[in-house]
């Protein structure tokens, strides 16, 4: 179900623009649809026609995604493995600092070898009322008030339903536009898009390595772009909306750490309107390929890291993985719930 379709649904039960604009609001923030205000009670607003199909309409709503479990986190995240109303299933994570992390698809095409959401595929695309439920999920729990699009699959390939979430939570959502978090492996079309959107999002580049031949290699299935013209074409998009590129380096003990990436990081993003987020493999996720065993580095040499760089006037920031204590890389609380359906299937044929 994408927004045309809810508008279509309200409009039949008579609903004017102002009406559904109050009950988009009131869904967007977690609470029920016919919520009133203090001044104005929803009996005095919404006709009888509404009032009488809200509902099925709610319950159509709620239905679009449930949390069937929840995995609290030390860190105060907490990660959450969502149904989606055919069945399949999707990830998302309550950050700290009142952010959440949303899905973009079931599964992923990108297939990064350190990635378990990789090892699926993709399995369909998440539509944009799909996406905006998992942010109303978490407004039930805690506030919301920046939304990364960071978990399962790439954003790029499913443009016109993350384009139409982030269109609706940055007005109607009341998310401001630098907190709507864009993450991508670098399809061009992202480039072209985003600058004509009312709703400009910050942008993620997903980088990992200064040398394209790697880069193919760790994303076998992302557009084939150097990663030179990756951050140029970053820069540009950080001038037109003001706010910086959050570039994006999964950490790869003996791949990724040595002294010839830190000094390829200081030739491309020395200067540059840009954030380096280093990001220490999560060893609990496995890896997305059976052949590749890797490693985070040693927390001394990420420290390292982390000094050679800000001194050097790349501005570097170290974010782990939330809720890496629950075994809850991406992709993984998905991965055991399948594993566990197929078991139970494989059990019940055999009697």
């Amino acid at each position: 179900m994408r927004l045309a379709d809810l508008h279509q649904h309200l409009a039949a039960l008579g609903a004017l623009p102002v009406h559904r604009d109050r009950m988009l609001r009131a869904w967007l923030q977690g609470k029920p649809l016919d919520a009133g205000t203090r001044r104005q009670p929803a009996e005095n607003v919404l006709p009888l026609s509404l009032r009488q199909g809200l509902p099925h309409l709610q319950e159509m709503l709620d239905g679009l995604a449930r949390v069937s479990a929840e995995h609290p986190g030390a860190d105060g995240s907490a990660r959450l493995l969502v149904d989606l109303a055919d069945g399949q299933m999707v990830e998302s994570v309550l950050l700290p600092r009142d952010g959440v992390c949303v899905s973009s698809q079931v599964g992923c095409a990108v297939a990064c070898r350190f990635c378990m959401t990789g090892k699926s595929g993709l399995l369909r695309q998440v539509s944009s009322l799909e996406i905006i439920a998992q942010v109303v999920l978490a407004r039930r729990r805690r506030p919301v008030k920046k939304v990364v699009f960071m978990g399962m699959g790439e954003p790029g390939h499913n443009l016109d339903n993350v384009l139409e979430a982030i269109d609706v939570l940055g007005t109607d959502g009341g998310i401001g536009h630098k907190n709507l978090v864009f993450s991508t492996v670098g399809d061009l079309r992202v480039f072209e898009r985003l600058p004509q959107l009312r709703v400009k999002p910050a942008l993620a580049l997903s980088l990992h390595t200064t040398k394209a031949a790697l880069r193919e290699h760790l994303l076998p299935k992302a557009p084939r772009i150097d990663p030179a013209e990756l951050v140029e074409l970053g820069e540009v998009y950080a001038r037109q909306v003001g706010y910086p590129i959050q570039y994006q380096w999964t950490l790869l003990k003996g791949i990724n750490d040595g002294q010839d990436e830190l000094d390829g990081i200081l030739r491309l993003l020395k200067g540059k309107y840009a954030v380096l987020n280093l990001i220490p493999f999560n060893s609990l996720e496995g890896g997305g390929a059976d052949d590749d065993n890797y490693q985070r580095p040693d927390g001394a040499r990420i420290v390292e890291m982390v000094h050679y760089l800000h001194s050097r006037g790349v501005l570097t920031k170290v974010r782990n993985s939330a809720g890496q204590d629950v075994a809850g890389g991406c992709g993984q609380l998905r991965a055991r719930a399948v594993e566990l359906v197929n078991t139970t299937r494989l059990q019940s044929s055999s009697r």
